[in-house]
């Protein structure tokens, strides 16, 4: 997996970028402010409710009188109590629905990237980036964000309160709190190169934890378990290391962060007693400017806590970007045209193709024409190039150069529906999904009646689907798994024919069948085969008998075309077939 990174660690340019996700809430961001300065308000009013108990009622014993200022702190205090809820439940639902457009867009993107893309990535770095770190970056997001507004806010406000109270002591506390800044710095860069390697480990292990998932029965079968215990805990410990010294950097900072507003009380308490003791401030301003010290402990804490959220949505952001910023390789032209009525000519047209960052050529000037209803069988040995140019008809790679047309048009000219409509593929391996067998069968098309899912399973041999425990409702398991191989493969053939595609193209689909069942599945694709144009990656005998004609790939380049009777007189072409007739059949 290509981790694509930038070589530079993470800064707030990519948080910054998702500001559109945002855009759409910005009434209840605005909401979610004006009930933040209002909390803000009422919470610092309160010292100075203290300091006029303090100087009025309390100096002059009239209990009376503090009747008055018990309500109003009352008041204020419920006031801010209330504000305060009023922006949570705001800010809560929005960020809800900015984390899940995020999430769907995430997705989305993922969906149109290429193959390629997906060819370079492991699947738990892509799972850690559409998980951890959208919740990472959502709980910045609806918390750390608003906290940054709201001790900004409280910071100010308390600052220029105590400047008023009494300037001397207004300077000492500004004074005192100034290195805050100098240990943020130093904090921010530390904190966001380790965060990004905790991240990516977070990744590597989803990675261990999937494969051993995934291939829990080639685990078994081999007895690896320990192995695969070793690889987890060797990544786990790697994660637990790096986590450790986010640790012990967090703890380092929020240590002297606590230690400012200690100082800081201690500075104000010693000037401010001296103030009183000259009689420069009454006893009721120091009570009230040490209250306000209190509030101003809050935003200095926090201040810890923001950074270190701050940095880690950073670099998650900077992790999601990179798969936004992703190059698409294959993409949909602007002017790009549905495939309306297709009548099923398949040409390659000069056709080279190399994987993006390789300059060796997959396949070299390869030219083919595949006439509507005929069917072209493509053989060679493994790592000929058979499995790419199947890959091609529809897209899944781009070709380097050269072109492939679809009645005269070239694909890339065509949206992807219309062309995908119009080709529909069976793979080496089947990939079902964990779903029903009707929801896997119905997957290019929906809209299948019920007749027409029966016709496809009877054409495919795959009327087993009924005998299962609940019929076509039964969910296969992930990846299928729940099924033998014969039978997953025998369902992605149903899933192609399903379609009704004009062209067909089949890597290999025999491969996982038994000797009867391939008898029947190949007298089944007899009738397909007829009606529709199929380029047929092949290795068998029996199946090559199907194609009206035969191409032998060498090398990445077609070394000859013909019948299978007239490519029989090749040593070449005999070699092949014989190998591959000799491989053992799966059951």
């Amino acid at each position: 997996m290509a981790r694509n990174r930038r070589g530079r660690f993470a800064t707030y340019e990519s948080l910054w970028r998702l500001r559109t996700f945002v855009r759409p809430w910005s009434r209840q961001m605005w909401v979610m402010l004006s009930c933040a300065v209002a909390a803000v308000c009422a919470s610092t009013l309160i010292p100075l409710v203290l300091e006029a108990v303090v100087n009025g009622p309390i100096e002059r014993h009239d209990r009376a009188a503090l009747v008055p200022m018990f309500l109003l702190a009352l008041v204020l205090g419920s006031l801010e109590a209330g504000f305060i809820a009023a922006r949570r439940r705001v800010q809560s639902v929005a960020i809800q629905h900015v984390e899940r457009q995020l999430r769907d867009d995430l997705y989305a993107r993922l969906q149109r990237l290429p193959v390629e893309f997906h060819d370079r990535w492991q699947t738990g770095q892509l799972l850690s980036r559409a998980t951890t770190d959208l919740g990472t970056i959502r709980r910045f997001l609806g918390f750390g964000a608003i906290y940054f507004v709201v001790d900004g806010l409280q910071y100010s406000a308390v600052m220029a309160l105590l400047f008023v109270t009494y300037v001397p002591l207004g300077a000492v506390a500004l004074l005192t709190t100034l290195p805050v800044i100098w240990l943020a710095k130093r904090f921010g860069a530390s904190y966001s190169r380790i965060s990004r390697r905790v991240q990516d480990l977070q990744g590597d292990l989803a990675t261990v934890t999937e494969e051993a998932a995934t291939g829990m029965r080639v685990v078994k079968a081999f007895g690896r378990a320990p192995l695969m215990q070793e690889r987890f805990g060797s990544s786990a410990r790697t994660l637990r290391g790096s986590a450790l010294e986010l640790v012990r950097l967090r703890a380092s900072f929020w240590g002297w962060l606590t230690l400012v507003p200690n100082v800081t009380m201690a500075a104000t308490v010693l000037v401010g007693g001296i103030a009183v003791a000259r009689g420069s401030i009454s006893v009721g301003a120091l009570v009230a400017f040490t209250t306000l010290l209190v509030l101003l402990q809050f935003p200095i804490i926090d201040l810890g806590w923001i950074l270190s959220m701050a940095q880690q949505a950073a670099t998650a952001a900077d992790r999601v970007c990179e798969i936004f910023d992703a190059p698409m390789s294959v993409d949909e032209r602007s002017d790009a045209r549905p495939l309306r009525q297709s009548r099923g000519k398949l040409v390659f047209d000069h056709v080279a193709f190399a994987f993006p960052g390789n300059d060796r050529k997959v396949l070299r000037d390869v030219d083919l024409t595949i006439a509507p209803g005929e069917t072209l069988a493509v053989v060679g040995v493994t790592g000929s190039g058979k499995s790419t140019l199947a890959a091609l008809p529809t897209r899944l790679y781009d070709v380097t150069s050269g072109r492939i047309t679809l009645d005269g048009t070239d694909v890339r000219d065509m949206t992807l529906d219309s062309l995908r409509h119009n080709i529909a593929v069976v793979f080496e391996d089947p990939v079902l999904f964990s779903m029903s067998v009707r929801e896997n069968v119905v997957l290019g098309r929906p809209t299948a009646t019920e007749d027409e899912i029966a016709a496809a399973l009877e054409l495919a041999q795959a009327g087993f689907a009924y005998d299962l425990p609940w019929g076509l409702d039964t969910r296969v398991g992930e990846q299928g798994l729940a099924l033998s191989g014969g039978q997953r493969q025998r369902l992605a053939l149903a899933r192609a024919v399903v379609t009704r595609p004009t062209v067909l193209v089949l890597d290999d689909p025999l491969s996982a069948l038994d000797v009867s069942t391939e008898a029947l599945v190949e007298e089944a694709l007899r009738r397909v085969l007829a009606e529709t144009t199929s380029l047929l990656v092949v290795h068998r005998p029996s199946t090559v008998a199907l194609a009206d004609r035969v191409a032998l790939l060498q090398d990445g380049v077609i070394a000859a075309v013909g019948t299978h009777h007239e490519l029989m007189e090749l040593p070449e072409y005999v070699a092949v077939l014989a190998v591959d007739y000799e491989e053992p059949r799966a059951s």
